[in-house]
């Protein structure tokens, strides 16, 4: 299956839905799925999830701010941490485990603080607050090849002027889940995200 540059957090998920949230993920095209550890049984999400879709979707932990969030990931076979701060500790902690660390950051300092701690990939968060010119700031100053996602208020119609500013993907939340959506209405929503992603990388 192609790989896409999305990134899909299912904040608020519930345990009982959380795997049929996954398939219709998956069947749209988008294989990299995060709980955030705010989510009610946040763990038990993600394990039915590793268990049921472990060989077709990347499953990670967002959210993640303490060790104890590091660690438990990697038990249940998690294969990413996403934090929405930048912190060299978990991210080295993170890499230690043979986890992929994205961490949240806003500023050079914190971009290359997290580099610097073994970082794979940065998402801007919010990509919202920085802005078209923030993140066209950021990549100006990073290494060539630094995975550059958009997170945080993100839209679909924005995803060309994300991409011409220099971001590499995106992490989106209710533009694809939202508590209480149906299944059918999450699938009509990743399917929307796929096609705007298809078509701006098709350009470039």
């Amino acid at each position: 299956m192609k790989r896409r540059n999305i990134v899909v957090t299912l904040e608020g998920v519930e345990v009982e839905e959380a795997v049929d949230l996954a398939g219709v993920l998956v069947e749209a095209g988008i294989t990299r799925i995060e709980i955030p550890l705010d989510s009610p049984n946040p763990f038990g999400s993600i394990s039915a999830i590793t268990k049921v879709m472990g060989d077709k979707a990347i499953i990670g932990a967002g959210m993640a701010l303490k060790r104890i969030d590091v660690d438990g990931l990697k038990i249940l076979g998690g294969k990413f941490i996403s934090s929405p701060n930048c912190n060299p500790k978990i991210i080295t902690l993170t890499k230690e485990l043979g986890l992929l660390s994205w961490p949240g950051v806003v500023t050079p300092s914190e971009c290359f603080a997290a580099l610097d701690a073994g970082a794979d990939g940065l998402n801007i968060t919010p990509a919202s607050m920085a802005g078209f010119n923030g993140c066209k700031a950021l990549r100006a100053l990073l290494p060539e090849g630094t995975p550059l996602y958009a997170v945080g208020g993100v839209k679909l119609s924005e995803f060309k002027k994300y991409v011409q500013v220099g971001c590499s993907g995106f992490g989106l939340g209710s533009e694809v889940y939202a508590p209480g959506w149906s299944i059918a209405k999450v699938a009509d929503k990743a399917a929307a995200a796929v096609d705007a992603h298809d078509t701006v990388f098709e350009g470039f």
